[in-house]
């Protein structure tokens, strides 16, 4: 597998590029395989992959994450349309704690991935209708553990590419804390 890795403004968070074969057909990319990843210094175990749908675009879906034992990395990539896609470093000891990094990423780049270590809120704006989001996770899902930053909190200066009034969210993200009452998470 040939692949690509890009380290972002916060190098924790990194772009991934698969090398597609290409033939008359279209391609063939391998967007995951555990030894290649490990040699890269992303040694997950993915344990769940989750498929995100969204009719409008407009549509923010975040900013979440879940807390010890169930914290998350997550590896996505967009199958269908263009999101805006923000990570929020949560750490504590972090030099970029409250920083965050974002990138657009959509179906039409090739094979991109997008990988987010523990310790991150992860959001995405959809840009275009009918967006699809694909992701694994190395945890599982526990409502237990899920927690949400706001969105849309001032101090974390994120230039979303919608606003406010426009925006379609459900109401668990709407009503999320801010980053100053959300308390440390991770060390």
């Amino acid at each position: 597998m040939e692949i690509s890795v890009t380290d972002l403004a916060i190098p924790d968070v990194k772009l991934i590029a698969s090398a597609p074969f290409k033939d008359a057909r279209g391609f063939l990319a391998e967007t995951y395989r555990r030894d290649d990843f490990a040699a890269l210094g992303i040694d997950c175990e993915f344990v769940q992959d989750n498929l995100s749908g969204s009719s409008a675009a407009g549509t923010v879906r975040g900013l979440h994450f879940q807390i010890a034992p169930y914290a998350q990395a997550k590896l996505l990539r967009v199958t269908r349309g263009r999101i805006f896609d923000v990570c929020v470093d949560l750490r504590r000891s972090s030099p970029t704690y409250g920083r965050h990094v974002a990138i657009e990423l959509g179906a039409d780049s090739g094979v991109q991935q997008l990988y987010i270590p523990v310790g991150f809120a992860h959001g995405f704006c959809t840009l275009e209708p009918n967006t699809e989001v694909f992701y694994k996770v190395s945890n599982v899902y526990s409502p237990a553990h899920e927690r949400s930053l706001f969105w849309a909190d001032p101090a974390l200066g994120i230039a979303w590419p919608v606003g406010v009034q426009a925006v379609v969210l459900s109401e668990r993200d709407k009503s999320a804390p801010p980053l100053a009452s959300l308390g440390g998470h991770f060390a």
